[in-house]
């Protein structure tokens, strides 16, 4: 299977997890309800995991930084739940999800600064199309 039907998928669920987040917010704690689906995220794992029979100790140490930037990126991933489930309390769900979309362009901002990845016309249109997408979605 190819990445775009991974990354198609990924799109497809984060869209179910706005409207369940939605339904699953109200009359709840947004940070209750941050965790309620952490654990489930994390039980899923597990099964997953453990299906896949992927509890392997690696054969050689694991080096710090790849550990250090997983680690960075759940607390990346813990805030931005944190504050998704804040926002939907507090707004539509139609427009809650175009803003945080605007990850993309976020993404796209940090690779090209952090990682080196080339600015090229198609990011560059692409990345305004995002920002206008989500403006035209959220201008009253």
């Amino acid at each position: 299977m190819s990445w775009q039907l991974f990354a198609l998928g990924s799109a497809f669920f984060a869209g179910l997890t706005a409207i369940f987040g939605k339904l699953g917010v109200e009359g709840l704690n947004s940070n209750l309800a941050t965790l309620i689906r952490t654990l489930v995220i994390l039980l899923v794992t597990v099964a997953i995991v453990s299906f896949q029979q992927e509890w392997r100790i690696p054969q050689k140490p694991l080096e710090l930084r790849p550990v250090l930037f997983l680690i960075l990126s759940g607390f990346a991933t813990g805030f931005s739940w944190l504050l998704y489930y804040r926002a939907l309390q507090m707004a539509p769900a139609s427009l809650v999800a175009p803003v945080d979309k605007l990850s993309v362009v976020f993404a796209i901002l940090l690779a090209v600064l952090f990682l080196g990845e080339a600015v090229t016309p198609k990011l560059i249109i692409g990345g305004s199309l995002v920002i206008a997408g989500s403006l035209v979605l959220i201008w009253p």
